[in-house]
């Protein structure tokens, strides 16, 4: 046998878990977005042809859409793009910090350094390189817009997410690639109310990482051991790509 196809048989063995939501017609996405920019499966060469036996489909859709990556160049002028990261780029050591108990008392909670620190005193710190993942149980609102949005009936969004100093905690007090989280939005509605803006977003970007959005099934994956893979088309200068997102955890 060789070495990577043993260690392959090994893996196969652990938890595969799916983090990314099945898209169709009918997914979410941002209002700002035109309506009608979402045509998924359109058939344009049928069976029957007497050209050749087979089918063909487009696919039209926004680079922000459904669970998704976002590279710099999304909100930084002239920053990179898709074609700036290649496949040593699209796995990581996963930690998932887990704010559930927060949220459930108030869905606009933004996690804190103290949340992450609390984190790092149970799985040890975050190590360079890695994905830090945001557990909400968020993700159970899809495909339901407005329950993503946490639509009141004032018509406010109220939503969980990040914080700017969590964020600075991940990427300058320890050595993070990435983050991610379920909610459509890095910055929890509170945040971005407050600097009206998406500071938590233009953050990340600003420092040339990049983040995952609109994640699933954190909670089926352990808190800290797991790995992280992300696979998107490759298509240049994206500022965002539908991505299928994975881990394998204990």
């Amino acid at each position: 046998m060789y070495k990577l196809w043993e260690t392959l048989d090994e893996l196969k063995k652990l938890k595969w878990v799916e983090l990314s939501h099945s898209l169709n017609n009918d997914s979410p996405y941002w209002s700002g977005i035109p309506e009608g920019s979402v045509e998924l499966s359109k058939v344009v060469f049928d069976w029957g042809n007497p050209m050749l036996e087979c089918q063909i489909q487009t696919f039209k859709f926004p680079g922000q859409f459904g669970t998704h990556i976002d590279f710099p160049g999304h909100f930084v002028k002239d920053a990179p793009l898709s074609e700036k990261y290649g496949v040593t780029d699209a796995v990581f050591p996963l930690c998932v910090v887990d704010i559930t108990d927060k949220v459930a008392k108030d869905p606009c909670y933004a996690v804190q350094v103290s949340d992450i620190q609390e984190y790092e005193a149970k799985y040890g710190p975050i190590p360079d390189g890695a994905f830090v993942a945001l557990r909400t149980d968020w993700y159970k609102n899809w495909p339901d817009m407005d329950a993503l949005s946490g639509i009141a009936e004032d018509g406010s969004e109220n939503f969980p997410g990040w914080s700017l100093d969590a964020l600075k905690y991940i990427y300058e007090t320890r050595s993070a690639a990435a983050n991610g989280h379920e909610a459509l939005d890095t910055d929890a509605s509170a945040e971005a109310a407050k600097a009206e803006d998406l500071a938590c977003e233009r953050y990340v970007l600003a420092q040339g990482k990049l983040q995952i959005e609109v994640l699933k099934n954190l909670d089926k994956v352990a808190p800290a051991g797991a790995i992280l893979f992300a696979a998107w088309p490759r298509i240049e200068s994206a500022t965002g790509l539908p991505v299928r997102v994975w881990a394998i955890t204990e």
